[in-house]
């Protein structure tokens, strides 16, 4: 017996582990139920032996379900004409008051541990006997036959079964059918994550790949007589970033849908946020920002991944919790950047909106790409915390630093 069902899931945990027995001690009430009622029903009188083995037989049979289901039902069919013998006395045949009750409860027990179709002819099996014996012993029984009310029963009883069975078995489908779409639903999401940042970067790289290109071909001229294997050296470098370029655009195709749209503005970077803070105010989400330590010019890769997390790290509380308030903090520090975006729970009378929970699967396809950490759970007050951490190696001494920025908010709560 499954112990997470509805039903003892809610019994106290000592009585649980327990509860895989409650179907055996059924069987067994019932086997005993089944001796009580062939002395109940009998004429016990100078017949004892008699009347215990017409109970203890069809007990027996409903005992062994437990051990040999299938062979159980065999020997409660054998015993039966036994059983009608030794039970004749003012009854109907061929079952009897006892091997009625226990022929039902071993057909019910071997139909739920078996399958279907053997309900079904087991059924058959017993209403060729019944109406065999029927026939042949008509005179017999000074009651007439109780096969039709066995057959009966019986029908209801293997009916409730087999529906049991069939829901059982719909359900297990359904829930195989579920873990396997969940599945691929999570592999299509992170496939569709990865070819959205794979078309954001791509004018990352490719202007990158052209300022290459565009050095190389103008190095030969800014020095006065070069030497041949100098001039050799740079064509070869700009043929080789004009063949990456080439070779970007063709993957870029390959992995762009029919209706992507290039963008017509450059990719956006940590100094848009303000801009993007201002459009999350308008749509109703009070909003605070925070940047500490040395603002300085990050890889432009890293910019992006910065600014989209922090974008859907916002848009998943617009969603999630209406009428909320949000702090963004952006850090720099000396070994790279890190970000934390954390909102409230949600208040006021606008219902949360379900999205379609693609959020944090691409926010850790960014920060995986960039061999950072980000931790997502919600907090103790029933708000919601996205941090992140993305590596970024230190500028040079030579380079010029960007101007420090003052620590502390720069930003100011926005109206709600």
């Amino acid at each position: 017996m499954s112990l997470d069902g509805p039903l003892v899931s809610r019994i106290p945990g000592r009585l649980r582990r327990h509860a895989a027995w409650f179907p055996h001690s059924v069987v067994g009430a019932a086997a005993v139920f089944t001796v009580l009622l062939a002395f109940m029903t009998g004429d016990t009188s100078g017949n004892e032996i008699f009347f215990a083995l017409s109970g203890l037989l069809p007990a027996a049979a409903v005992a062994m379900t437990l051990l040999r289901p299938v062979g159980a039902w065999w020997i409660s069919i054998g015993s039966a004409p036994l059983v009608g013998l030794l039970d004749r006395f003012g009854y109907e045949g061929p079952w009897g008051p006892a091997a009625f009750f226990g022929h039902i409860v071993v057909m019910t027990v071997v139909a739920v541990r078996t399958r279907p179709r053997t309900a079904a002819w087991m059924w058959a099996g017993t209403a060729a006997y019944g109406f065999l014996v029927s026939v042949v012993t008509s005179e017999y029984y000074m009651g007439g036959s109780d096969t039709p009310e066995m057959l009966f029963f019986s029908a209801l009883a293997l009916l409730v079964t087999t529906v049991m069975h069939v829901r059982r078995e719909a359900q297990a489908e359904v829930s195989v059918q579920r873990r396997v779409t969940a599945v691929e639903r999570d592999r299509r999401t992170l496939l569709e994550e990865r070819t959205n940042i794979a078309r954001e970067l791509h004018d990352v790289v490719a202007h990158h790949m052209s300022v290459v290109a565009i050095q190389a071909e103008a190095a030969p001229y800014r020095v006065e007589n070069p030497p041949p294997e100098l001039e050799q050296a740079f064509v070869t470098i700009r043929e080789n970033a004009v063949a990456a370029l080439t070779e970007l655009r063709r993957v870029l195709g390959v992995v762009r849908a029919e209706d992507y749209e290039a963008p017509d503005a450059p990719q956006p970077t940590l100094a848009d946020l303000g801009r993007l803070l201002e459009n999350v105010r308008e749509a109703g989400l009070t909003v605070e920002q925070a940047v500490t330590g040395a603002v300085r010019e990050l890889p432009q890769g890293v910019e992006l991944s910065a600014y989209r997390i922090v974008q859907e790290a916002l848009s998943n509380a617009l969603r999630h919790a209406p009428g909320s308030t949000a702090r963004v903090e952006v850090s720099y520090v000396l070994g790279g950047l890190g970000l934390r975006v954390v909102n409230g729970p949600p208040t006021g009378l606008v219902k949360p909106s379900p999205g379609a929970g693609h959020g944090i699967t691409g926010m850790r396809e960014r920060i995986a790409m960039l061999s950072g950490e980000m931790t997502a759970g919600a907090t103790a007050d029933g708000g919601y915390e996205v941090a992140a951490f993305v590596p970024v190696a230190a500028p040079r001494p030579s380079e010029d630093p960007a101007p420090h920025a003052t620590e502390g908010t720069v930003g100011t709560e926005g109206p709600a």
